[in-house]
């Protein structure tokens, strides 16, 4: 078995690497944390502008201002359950043309979306604030590493 030897200035140069690595992997992740928060707080200060409350017939949160995912996804619930109600089970696609429930069903359709769009971008806000806060982790862990790499460097020389 050959070993290499790893010179001093080589291990100091690593750990020079390593530690501007890490700073910015945490820098990224610090970023993506507060983009991530600041994506929430505004989705959900833009559903609760709306003063919009959950149906009373709503399996649960009935009656809740809609300002999370959670009331968001469950008002969008009840709205397809209406427009199903009114159209005699049919969706937008299968009522004929000149239905006058279309207009009702296509109106139901477009609010469902706008509650799922808000509820994906709460999805999509967490995400980006769980992967920041591990970037921001790993950025530190190569920190420490980098400071070990440096000990090394100056004992060995």
């Amino acid at each position: 078995m050959t070993t290499h030897a790893v010179s001093p200035a080589s291990t100091a140069r690593l750990g020079r690497v390593v530690r501007i690595l890490g700073i910015f992997v945490a820098a990224a992740g610090l970023i993506m944390t507060i983009a991530g928060a600041a994506t929430w707080f505004t989705v959900q200060g833009q559903l609760a502008d709306e003063k919009i409350t959950v149906s009373e017939d709503a399996g649960w949160l009935a009656g809740d201002e809609i300002n999370g995912p959670f009331s968001a996804y469950q008002e969008a619930q009840v709205i397809e359950k209406h427009a199903l109600a009114a159209s005699g089970g049919k969706t937008y696609a299968e009522l004929d043309k000149a239905d006058p429930k279309r207009e009702t069903v296509m109106n139901g359709s477009f609010l469902r979306a706008s509650l799922f769009t808000s509820v994906v971008s709460f999805g999509v806000a967490t995400m980006a604030a769980g992967v920041g806060v591990l970037l921001a982790l790993v950025g530190y862990a190569l920190f420490l590493v980098s400071r070990q790499l440096s000990a090394l460097g100056t004992t060995e020389a």
